[in-house]
């Protein structure tokens, strides 16, 4: 059975046929919408990471219909950046040579796109539960949009079954790293992350964005800080990375590895056909997370996704690349794992502490990750089942947190990864069928910055549309008068 789920993904769900399938949407959309992630690339800066950090300290009214627009980033962020930023990143370059990262860089490109879609079609065509929270995602927008709820019931089998996949894996790359780095039981680190995912899972998005916003930037900034200084360390060596990086990109070896390489964002791909994990532009997980956001405007938290994959690829994985080809660790033929490439420039630039700090980095992208897909497989559910009988999907879940640690699981990583090629082909179906409606609503958010009275497209729900452009308008007059009330005070 491992043997047919290794050549249908390798030759079909992950072969050019996917490829084909992701670039081909992400390009389609990019065009049509007159690469939006270029022109527009400022304003998504300033609008999202840009008013996070000038709010910092700032007092801000929390809206109760769900979190805060970087607690959603944070959410989804944290199933994106994950083991793949790391261990990822060098098993591309350890199956497709430098040139991999080059055509990472390509993807990178018009996933910025397919993630702004994805986002903008979640709120638009999300729906508020009895409970207030917002839930949204493919299922929502295959079935509202296209009317096509059997799709929609089968995305979210195969989100639940590649939630499941998913949280073996990284909890098994968490006991594997105590265990190798600090000499931690498997079976502890499996039980002692069960207790902690069970309690935060079971206070729902709120806690688990509240949880993530906390951890995703220390673990960003953490990483990020390290790699910096190895390259820095190896600063002469960067234009040999760069002419690496170029040199071999065109060739057949490096157009394959790149691809795949990028397409595993948030884990590792075994050596030349392991599993292979989504970076999510095209997958159609992280949008859940976003769909959750209390903000009223699509093509705001679409700007969110822009920024996400930005951060993702271009710069995540881009230090990751440099910091392995300026150390000087990686050589052209060598037999060793991703994860054991990466943490080899780690030691190499910093000894033993080098390997300690490894060890605590990988185990948190890995923590995070469950956590978000946790969420994803529960909404997942809950669209099929009923909100009533989640707590079936919780208990199962963090059961198999402690199986995952105690069990090789090479079969878990080839059904992971078939599952999540199954669940983006009928995401890319709905985003290229629905292209249209993603322009529609892309071009009435800017026509509404140069024209007030345009009437917004904030919901597929006319009434529901109507109370937001209310709710909006109230928010404006607020503003204004807020602002005017603080030109007068620093007058």
């Amino acid at each position: 059975m491992q043997k047919i789920i290794q050549f249908i993904n390798d030759n079909i769900l992950w072969g050019v046929p996917m490829i084909i399938l992701i670039l081909g949407v992400g390009i389609y959309l990019t065009a049509r919408n007159k690469f939006t992630q270029v022109t527009k690339f400022p304003y998504a800066v300033k609008m999202t990471i840009g008013k996070t950090l000038t709010g910092i300290g700032k007092k801000n009214k929390k809206s109760g219909d769900g979190i805060s627009q970087f607690e959603a980033f944070s959410t989804a962020i944290a199933g994106t950046v994950g083991t793949g930023n790391i261990v990822g990143v060098a098993t591309a370059i350890l199956s497709g040579g430098p040139g991999a990262v080059f055509w990472m860089w390509l993807s990178a490109f018009v996933g910025m796109f397919t993630n702004f879609a994805e986002n903008v079609l979640g709120i638009y065509y999300r729906k508020k539960g009895k409970d207030g929270e917002y839930r949204g995602g493919p299922m929502y927008y295959i079935s509202e949009g296209l009317g096509w709820k059997w799709l929609a019931i089968l995305f979210s089998i195969f989100c639940m079954l590649a939630a499941f996949g998913m949280n073996m894996v990284q909890i098994n790359t968490i006991a594997d790293t105590l265990n190798g780095g600090l000499k931690v039981p498997k079976w502890v680190s499996g039980v002692a992350v069960a207790i902690v995912i069970a309690l935060i899972i079971i206070g729902g998005i709120k806690r688990i964005g509240k949880i993530t916003s906390y951890i995703i930037p220390f673990m960003c900034v953490g990483f990020i800080i390290m790699a910096v200084v190895i390259i820095f360390m190896n600063v002469k060596a960067i234009p040999t990375a760069f002419g690496q990086i170029f040199k071999s990109a065109f060739s057949f070896k490096a157009v394959g590895g790149g691809v795949l390489g990028y397409a595993i964002m948030r884990s590792m791909r075994y050596g030349l056909a392991r599993g292979i994990f989504s970076n999510e532009a095209g997958l159609g997980s992280s949008v859940i997370a976003h769909s959750a956001s209390s903000v009223k405007e699509p093509v705001r938290q679409g700007l969110w996704g822009i920024f996400g994959v930005f951060l993702d690829t271009i710069v995540i994985c881009t230090l990751t690349a440099l910091m392995i080809l300026t150390s000087g660790v990686y050589s052209e033929g060598m037999e060793i794992s991703g994860a054991m490439l990466s943490q080899s420039a780690f030691t190499q630039a910093f000894g033993q502490f080098g390997t300690i700090v490894f060890s605590i980095i990988l185990p948190l992208f890995a923590f995070t990750t469950i956590l978000s897909w946790a969420y994803y497989g529960e909404k997942s559910f809950e669209f099929i089942f009923g909100k009533k009988y989640s707590i079936i999907f919780k208990i199962v879940y963090v059961a198999l947190v402690i199986v995952g640690a105690l069990t090789g699981v090479s079969l878990v990583w080839d059904l992971a990864d078939f599952f999540n090629g199954l669940m983006a082909i009928p995401n890319l179906i709905a985003l290229f069928f629905l292209g249209g409606t993603i322009t529609r609503i892309t071009k009435n958010y800017f026509a509404r910055q140069k024209d007030s009275g345009i009437m917004p497209m904030l919901s597929a729900y006319p009434e529901e549309n109507l109370k937001l452009t209310e709710e909006n308008e109230e928010k404006a007059v607020v503003s204004d008068e807020v602002e005017k009330e603080q030109e007068t005070s620093d007058g």
